[in-house]
């Protein structure tokens, strides 16, 4: 058989962590064995313990790449600044509020589409989590005194922190809520997303 190179393996191991991204934020990492994940990313099911320890392992690795991938996104928003309609955090509630986002469970941010198998797993699990969310508040809060700032208005830092998290909350919980119901309920799911972007920054 022929040897698999490095950059093979390197390919392979990627292809987990996109399959697994992919299932566990829309199935739940319980609901997804070994052998789906390594159907959906194109490989046998023995080769899973040459990338990864145990799915518990995976899991972790998929948190913080997620986490990774949509931070990155939020600080891009921010360092593009101000467009002509509207100001960056404006901009994140629009996207993280959106139909588009909604529909796409197995993709986007996984602050809502992991938020429950956080909160029953490992301290690992959690603890990247956190790390994550912690990534999201932070963001926000420097934007929120910058804002201030710009407008020649005084912020205390705990209340931007404050802030930051009642936006965060306001945020996953909109989008949590507009998921469950999207499918029985397809109004009252678009209303939940359009109060949530016009009400998340009052």
């Amino acid at each position: 058989m022929p040897r698999i190179t490095k950059e093979d393996k390197a390919r392979n191991r990627q292809n987990i962590l996109d399959a697994a991204g992919r299932l566990f934020r829309s199935q739940g990492t319980d609901a997804v064995g070994i052998a789906e994940l390594m159907k959906e990313a194109g490989l046998t099911h023995g080769g899973f313990y040459n990338h990864f320890a145990s799915k518990n392992d995976l899991v972790v690795e998929v948190y913080g790449a997620s986490f990774a991938a949509s931070l990155g996104s939020l600080a891009r928003t921010i360092e593009d600044g101000p467009d002509e309609d509207s100001p960056p955090l404006k901009r994140v509630v629009a996207g993280y509020l959106s139909t588009a986002h909604r529909d796409a469970p197995d993709g986007g941010c996984p602050s809502a589409s992991l938020v429950a198998d956080a909160g029953r797993h490992s301290e690992a699990e959690q603890s990247v989590y956190a790390e994550g969310l912690k990534g999201y508040l932070t963001g926000f809060a420097a934007e929120f005194l910058r804002e201030a700032e710009e407008k020649g208005h005084e912020l205390d830092p705990g209340e931007a922190r404050h802030r930051a998290i009642r936006l965060l909350s306001e945020m996953v919980g909109a989008l949590m809520l507009a998921r469950a119901v999207r499918h029985v309920e397809p109004e009252l799911s678009d209303e939940i997303l359009q109060t949530g972007r016009s009400q998340a920054l009052d």
